[in-house]
Formats: C-alpha cells, sequence, structure tokens
C-alpha cells in the first residue's frame, strides 16, 4: 500500500494526512474483497523497514492502526471476515498487540473473507527465522535434511495455513516487491497502477481483479497444454471466471 507520503506532499498536506486517507482506502478495499468474493486479503500495512522512519510516524501510525482495529472489528466480525496478522508482531507496542490479540480471537471462527495484516514484516526475516527453526529441528532428530519438502518448509513461516497469494497489486507506480511475500509470490501475477494507496479504491480494485481474471495462469505448461486441457491445466481458472463474473455484475 505505497504512496501516502507523495499523496500528502502532492495536496500540500502534512504526511500523517496521506496515512489517514489511506486507511480510508484500506475500508473500502476490505469491503469490495468481502463483496467480490475474494477469500484471503494480505495488506503490507508495516515492514521491518519502516521502523526507520521518523518515530513521531511511526507512533502515528501505530496510533492508526489501533484505532482502525477499534473502529472496524464489529463490522468485520459482522460480516464475517477473519483477522489474522503475519511478521515479528512481537516488536509492535503493547496496546498495539493486545488490541490486534483480542481481534484476532474474536474473529477466529468467522468463515469469510481472511484478512491478514503484514506488521513488522519482512520476507527475508520470515526465512530466516525459517531456516533458523529447521535447522534446530535437525539438530533435535526432528527432521532429516533428505525430506525437506517446499511444503514443509512453508509450514515454517509465519505465512503457514495461508495459500499462496495469486495476485500482487503494487500501487504508486514502484517495480518491486520490496521485501513482500518472496517465497510465497514465486508464482503471483503481478499487477503495478501508478494509483496512490490513498487515491485507490473500489473501481481501481475492479480494474486489476479484471486484468487478473483475464490472465492465463501456465504454472511451467504451455497455451496449447492448457488449451487442451480446458484451462484445468492452470490452477484457479475457474476460479477467475467466477471473480470476473462477480465484478461484471458488481459493476451493472
Amino acid at each position: 500500500m505505497d504512496g501516502n507520503g507523495r499523496w500528502a506532499e502532492h495536496h500540500g498536506r502534512p504526511r500523517i494526512d496521506g496515512h489517514r486517507e489511506g486507511m480510508e482506502s484500506v475500508r473500502d478495499i476490505v469491503k469490495t474483497s468481502s463483496q467480490t468474493g475474494v477469500r484471503f486479503l494480505t495488506l503490507y500495512a508495516f515492514s521491518m523497514e519502516n521502523w526507520k522512519r521518523p518515530v513521531t510516524e511511526v507512533n502515528f501510525l501505530m496510533s492508526l492502526l489501533e484505532s482502525y482495529i477499534e473502529r472496524e472489528i464489529d463490522e468485520l466480525h459482522d460480516n464475517g471476515v477473519r483477522l489474522r496478522t503475519i511478521g515479528k508482531t512481537s516488536a509492535l507496542p503493547k496496546s498495539v498487540r493486545r488490541i490486534l490479540t483480542n481481534a484476532i480471537e474474536r474473529t477466529r471462527d468467522n468463515e469469510g473473507l481472511t484478512l491478514t495484516l503484514a506488521l513488522s514484516y519482512g520476507a527475508r526475516w520470515d526465512l530466516l527465522q525459517a531456516m533458523q527453526m529447521i535447522a534446530l529441528d535437525v539438530r533435535r532428530g526432528k527432521v532429516s535434511p533428505e525430506d525437506l519438502t517446499e511444503e514443509m518448509i512453508s509450514q515454517y513461516l509465519t505465512t503457514q495455513g495461508l495459500p499462496d497469494p495469486d495476485f500482487v497489486i503494487r500501487t504508486s507506480g514502484e517495480l518491486r516487491l520490496s521485501n513482500f511475500l518472496l517465497w510465497e509470490s514465486a508464482y503471483a501475477e503481478i499487477y503495478v497502477t501508478e494509483r496512490l494507496w490513498p487515491d485507490f479504491r473500489r473501481q481501481d480494485y475492479y480494474r486489476a481483479l479484471c486484468d487478473y481474471a483475464r490472465r492465463e495462469r501456465r504454472f511451467g505448461k504451455t497455451s496449447a497444454q492448457v488449451a487442451a486441457d480446458g484451462g484445468k491445466g492452470a490452477e484457479g481458472a475457474s476460479d477467475q471466471r467466477t471473480l470476473l463474473d462477480k465484478i461484471l455484475h458488481a459493476i451493472r
């Protein structure tokens, strides 16, 4: 969710106003995801590198996160949203951790959209701690190096239990992943928009999802093989068609 600071600069306003406006985009995109049938939405809310920002800005972001959870938790719960987090959340302030823990516990049995907030998150950190845990389990005799698989490695990451992302949306025209879900995004479709995050709303989301829904996902196969399979060879092809139908219906 990139571009809050630039949005504020373009409008001649303080950076915190950009973050505040960006939270309105969060609210709109979460609602649209639920209404469109998106089952998993992960928002890169605060990276490990973001701790390097000015203390006043970091404190404001933590306060904004608290207020968002407090203000939205009732509606999220009523709409069947399940909240979870990934990242080194132990680094967050105690008050934020308490609110997040309560919200996660309250929504843990919900079966609608799973909303994951990446907080104090970095993919390299996640991979490093996974490697360390695997090494410890090898030393303890719980795991044999010969038995390691991609699926097993995924179980050591903080994204355990989440499917790999199908689609990564990058706002503000940045052409990089910025240390986000590096392992999990191996086959994700990537979409870049010049829109700054505070300006990225429902119609922009629809355009992005329509773009994704029309893509051919081959997963190493050729187009001819996918066509011969009737689209079944590409994982999620039927889900893409269903998503496109829902979006077109919503737009009408």
